[in-house]
């Protein structure tokens, strides 16, 4: 017993074949680079940008920059994405000496 309330009839079966056919995703190799990328868009499940998270998080005192340079290729250092990355490490590093006078020893777990 099906549980749509209106059978699926030929013509709209016959629909739902051609709009299949419309959205197959890129097809040109501009369009297939870009969609690449999607996964570096929020960043949150990069693989790269939990990596290079890890790494400045875990980074002592004074060493973020040092630290993404070692992490990321020169290509990776100039997408947006990791770029904000490191800014807000540094940053946040940067406010810390301002209110403190300098950068508190690190605990490590």
């Amino acid at each position: 017993m099906s549980l749509r309330k209106n059978p699926m009839t030929p013509a709209r079966l016959a629909a739902n074949r051609r709009n299949a056919k419309q959205s197959t995703g890129p097809r040109t190799p501009r369009g297939k680079s870009q969609s690449r990328l999607n996964g570096l868009r929020n960043g949150g499940r990069s693989r790269l940008y939990l990596e290079l998270f890890r790494a400045l998080a875990d980074a002592p005192p004074g060493a973020i920059l040092r630290t993404a340079r070692s992490v990321l290729t020169p290509a990776q250092a100039t997408h947006p994405l990791f770029a904000e990355a490191v800014q807000i490490f540094c940053q946040s590093e940067l406010e810390v000496r301002e209110r403190y006078g300098k950068l508190p020893a690190r605990r490590r777990r």
